[in-house]
């Protein structure tokens, strides 16, 4: 029986990158979860900006 020689794990990945399409600039975010927390934590602190003008102008701080 004749065994076959793998690919190393770098000529592996090399080659699936190499059959991806061409990423368009500013149309791609590549990481799915990275976005996810991105646009969350943005989001949470324009909220406590929002919150926080509104308890400070209500009891007239500033």
């Amino acid at each position: 029986m004749a065994h076959q020689k793998r690919k190393t794990l770098e000529e592996r990945i090399a080659d699936r990158q190499a059959q991806r399409p061409v990423l368009q600039d500013g149309k791609h975010f590549e990481h799915g979860p990275a976005k996810f927390v991105f646009v969350f934590l943005i989001t949470l602190v324009v909220l406590i900006h929002i919150v926080g003008l509104g308890i400070v102008m209500a009891l007239d701080l500033g």
